[in-house]
């Protein structure tokens, strides 16, 4: 599968963003697809995921009641609607797919087979 990431841009604190993130190729109906971001100087960590194509969602801490992760099948895209944006949320935000997650490695990176590019995100305060 492969994943485009679009969307990120600089914003003020309190602002709202839309990530979108495009998927083509060989996508079924098991796919959990998620979005990490990384930090200067910092891991990858996981935001928020879909889990196995609806069964679930699911959040980072920081960022419940926030943002809001959906998935428009027709369009084979994924989106995170990201609300009262905070200058710690600055970070390359990556979208991420893959076949074979279970519920125990969701938040986990390298579960994943397939990454998209990564788009910023920058909050200013």
């Amino acid at each position: 599968v492969q994943l485009q990431a679009s969307g990120g841009g600089l914003v003020q604190a309190g602002d709202s963003l839309r990530l979108s993130c495009a998927a083509s190729g060989r996508t079924s109906s098991g796919f959990t697809t998620a979005w990490f971001r990384q930090a200067p100087g910092k891991e990858r960590e996981f935001v928020a995921a879909i889990f196995r194509s609806g069964a679930s969602t699911h959040y980072t801490d920081s960022v419940k009641g926030r943002f809001t992760i959906s998935r428009d099948r027709a369009k084979n895209t994924m989106y995170l609607q990201m609300n009262n944006l905070k200058p710690e949320d600055t970070a390359v935000y990556y979208c991420a797919a893959s076949s074979r997650i279970i519920l125990s490695s969701l938040r986990i990176p390298s579960a994943y087979y397939d990454w998209g590019q990564g788009t910023q995100v920058t909050v200013s305060s």
